[in-house]
């Protein structure tokens, strides 16, 4: 999902100048959106050319990577990091692109299941940039965007690491999204609902046919369970290009209304991550491994026991391990927060506070009536300045809802995020839980505030 980032006070270095630090790469980023968000910058993507211009100029990097390629509304960064323990378990090198990041740009590249080094990352980008800034003075149909620039960057540190398999989360859609220039051995597409509207369609078929975009002429598809309207969609497109298809609760996975499936393995792994959400990715993410045709169904089953239980994913449902009371999620969609307020019957059986801060583009409402059942207080805030809704219009939007449903919650305002962080803590009464969801942004900071260690914790409540 493609996000603008938080702000940032750093420099940008002068471009006769080497990128060499972290913070010179990350300001550097961070300003191409900058230019972006400018009154005068108009851009709309008609196809692929700024992402091919850019890789043509740094050598093509794409081409020397195996790609598994994973679109979805939700699930397809986890299904991509369960993909990567799995595939570490096998052996392999393996290269991970995902976004947003929680904390840090670095962890938006991986390579063997740890983030780049900072001076890696700093590099690639230094190789990057001269070919973007040349490309931006030049016709509009070529100009690439941020995302294009931090794609390259990806297919450079994973093609110079000489990695055996890159998994590769698609940003936003598919059909017209940057990683679609990758010519993939698998693609996946974890699920669909009504997501970015103003962009990809306003109904699931609209939807299904962007992300359809990324099936290629025979190349193996591998798709999550999907409502009829976008399964058509979908399976219409593979059918048109050639690309044979595997469908959970058809061809793998649990049965679907008795339906027998083909496919032998079936998910027998403690997972550290809560919910059915995490196995079902858990189990695209097998089967993906599966779809590439190298291994054998038992030697994957083996792989898939020694390496999934070990798989934790930052802010999907995750208990911090310095504060069991917090549970920090980036759940944004009316989905995601319903496999959220499944996860938390069982993680919070006493009820629990909500911190919450919502995008403006969410469906607001239909999250609140999945969440709002078993919450006794709503701390609102504003992660992110430009895309969050402000925190006093959100706590009166949470407090009509809760009316509305009557349910009695009291609801606390809170701009500063951080500081409503802090709040929220250290009001929770002793026996519930506190759970901070909504925004990637928010469960990035979340972590940031209360996760750095018991004693920062008592420090940051203290001087509150």
């Amino acid at each position: 999902m493609h996000e603008s980032p938080r702000p940032n006070t750093a420099v940008e270095a002068p471009l006769d100048s080497t990128l060499s630090t972290l913070e010179q790469a990350t300001a550097y980023l961070e300003g191409l959106i900058n230019r972006e968000r400018r009154v005068d910058y108009a851009y709309e993507r008609l196809d692929l050319n700024p992402i091919r211009a850019l890789l043509d100029g740094i050598g093509r990097p794409d081409r020397e990577l195996s790609v598994i390629h994973v679109a979805g509304s939700k699930g397809k960064g986890s299904t991509c990091l369960f993909a990567e323990s799995v595939l570490l378990a096998l052996g392999e090198c393996v290269g991970t692109f995902t976004s947003p990041h929680l904390e840090s740009w670095i962890e938006r590249f991986r390579i063997d299941g740890e983030p780049v080094d900072e001076a890696q990352l700093a590099a690639a980008v230094d190789r990057v940039r001269p070919v973007v800034e040349v490309l931006r003075a030049g016709p509009p149909e070529t100009l690439p965007s941020f995302f294009d620039a931090t794609t390259a960057v990806a297919f450079l540190l994973f093609a110079e690491a000489g990695v055996d398999r890159a998994l590769i989360e698609v940003g936003l859609g598919g059909r017209l999204d940057s990683t679609n220039i990758v010519q993939p051995a698998v693609t996946c597409i974890t699920s669909i609902e009504l997501e970015h509207t103003d962009k990809l369609g306003e109904v699931e078929a609209e939807i299904a046919g962007e992300k359809a975009g990324i099936l290629k002429p025979g190349v193996p598809a591998v798709l999550g369970p999907l409502r009829n309207e976008a399964s058509g969609v979908i399976c219409a497109r593979a059918a048109e290009v050639g690309a044979p298809v595997t469908r959970f609760g058809e061809d793998f996975g649990p049965p679907n209304e008795g339906k027998e499936v083909s496919t032998a393995f079936e998910l027998d792994v403690e997972l550290a991550m809560p919910g059915e959400a995490a196995r079902l990715n858990a189990t695209l993410a097998v089967e993906c491994v599966r779809a590439l045709g190298v291994y054998e169904a038992d030697v994957i089953a083996d792989a898939a026991t020694r390496g999934l239980p070990g798989c934790r994913l930052p802010a999907r449902i995750e208990v911090l391990e310095v504060d069991p009371a917090v549970i920090i999620d980036a759940a944004h969609t009316v989905e995601s927060a319903r496999a959220l307020a499944g996860a938390m019957v069982d993680l919070a059986p006493g009820g629990f506070d909500l911190l919450l801060s919502v995008s403006s583009d969410k469906n607001l409402e239909a999250m609140l009536e999945v969440l709002l059942p078993r919450v006794g207080r709503v701390w609102t805030t504003c992660a992110e300045p430009i895309r969050s809704v402000e925190a006093d219009v959100l706590a009166k939007l949470v407090a009509s809802k809760a009316h509305s449903m009557r349910l009695a919650i009291a609801v606390e305002s809170e701009p500063d995020p951080a500081r409503a962080t802090i709040r929220a803590r250290r009001a929770l009464d002793p026996d519930r839980h506190l759970c901070a969801a909504g925004s990637v942004y928010l469960a990035g900071l979340a972590r940031r505030v209360l996760g750095a260690s018991e004693i920062a914790i008592a420090e940051r409540l203290r001087l509150e």
